[in-house]
């Protein structure tokens, strides 16, 4: 069966809701939302914590509030949404779904990307020892306790220091569980300074930089954790190992974008972000396809997630309505510090201001964030502190960016002030 949709967005979490309520705010009023689960909100329905919607609503949500808050929006619109299905694959903007109508094609003039993202496994990151209960990622451990009313342990130790890792260390310490330390391979955080505040040094929680978990013991449920120092090139240093006795791992060890279904379309991939390469307005290297939010590069903000998305909206209306800027782009490359800037590419036929969202490899302090056309400085941004766990944005005047798309080379990265 086979149904014709000027709009098919998949994905009705936070990035998803967004970007619909953006393009019926720009006039696209053949709108379809596809989500798997059995209700709209994304990850945010197991985030019941605070300290979203800041920069978006100017107020303090709980996730399940801020999702609400686009979910009102959405149906305001009478926009319509279908839960319960599964996007199987994406060709030539034909979206094939499984659902409770059983299979259906649905034959789009443009599709947005709005799948989220998946927490990196065990298997990944090649821990040895037993196979013994008790290994969860934080992601998982999350659901358990906030929806499931579940319990992942008593004695815990949380590998990474990720904002999921990060609040779920306060989490099971607010359920009664005793966190014996958070341990990040890296010799810096992961996870958002203020989350390291609020819910380790609050609650006297270790955290051990450059240390790993080498090992786990345990027959039926995990027993203890192997934890050592590792050196410079991220080794385990012998002789540093220590046995924290634990009932519970929690895995706090990355995000990754979920494209899959990108994978189907035959989209670019950035081998740095793992998720699309778009232009200033977000279109894929698939004509028509848009991609927002996690899966296109991960975010430390839903606030960011939500205006990146409202962008695609708007962009993926205009491109139905015809008004698309061909394909001739200007590339912007990243060095000297700065680790990936998303958008990858700029139509040189676009308008209006230009705003890149990137990530750092490293801390660094008192520097700019320098975008160089042709050689020449054209915009910057003074940085005291930049870290790896937290986005910056360079944002661009209209000047600039006519500059920008003027340019026959382009390049973000970091200078000294």
């Amino acid at each position: 069966m086979t149904e014709k949709k000027n709009l098919v967005i998949i994905g009705g979490g936070p990035a998803g809701l967004a970007a619909a309520k953006a393009a019926y705010d720009a006039g696209e009023r053949d709108i379809l939302v596809l989500e798997r689960e059995e209700r709209l909100g994304g990850i945010l329905n197991q985030c019941i914590h605070n300290g979203f919607g800041l920069h978006t609503f100017k107020e303090e949500l709980t996730g399940p509030e801020y999702a609400a808050r686009y979910e009102r929006e959405v149906a305001a619109r009478g926009i319509e949404c279908k839960t319960g299905t599964t996007v199987l694959s994406i060709k030539d903007r034909q979206v094939t779904a499984v659902g409770a109508e059983g299979l259906k094609v649905y034959d789009a003039k443009a599709v947005i990307l709005a799948c989220g993202c998946r927490e990196r496994p065990r298997g990944a990151i090649n821990i040895a020892g037993c196979r013994a209960a008790g290994v969860f990622s934080a992601g998982t451990a999350q659901k358990l306790i906030n929806i499931d009313g579940l319990m992942p342990g008593r004695e815990v130790v949380i590998l990474g220091s990720g904002d999921i890792g990060l609040i779920m260390a306060r989490r099971m310490t607010f359920q009664g569980a005793k966190v014996k330390a958070v341990v990040e391979l890296m010799p810096y955080s992961s996870g958002l300074n203020r989350n390291i505040v609020q819910c380790l040094d609050d609650f006297g929680i270790p955290l051990k930089f450059s240390h790993t978990v080498v090992g786990i013991k345990g027959k039926k449920r995990v027993s203890s954790v192997i934890v050592a120092a590792v050196d410079k090139d991220l080794r385990p240093v012998a002789g540093t190992e220590e046995e924290i006795p634990c009932d519970t791992l929690l895995l706090s060890v990355g995000l990754l974008p979920e494209n899959e279904v990108a994978k189907t379309a035959g989209v670019e991939l950035s081998p740095v972000t793992s998720g699309a390469v778009v232009d200033d307005g977000l279109m894929t290297s698939c004509d028509g396809v848009f991609a927002c939010g996690n899966v296109l590069h991960v975010h430390d903000l839903v606030d960011f997630v939500s205006e990146e998305s409202e962008r695609a909206g708007a962009s993926a209306a205009a491109y139905i309505r015809g008004k698309s800027g061909g394909s001739d782009h200007v590339t912007v490359s990243a060095s000297g510090g700065v680790r990936y800037a998303v958008p990858q590419k700029v139509n040189r036929r676009g308008d209006g201001p230009i705003g890149f969202k990137m990530r750092v490899g490293r801390p660094a302090k008192d520097v700019k964030i320098s975008l160089f056309c042709d050689g020449r400085e054209v915009a910057f941004r003074k940085k005291r502190i930049v870290t790896p766990g937290e986005m910056e944005t360079l944002s661009l005047t209209a000047e600039q960016s006519d500059v920008l798309r003027g340019a026959h080379e382009a390049e973000i990265r970091l200078t000294e002030v």
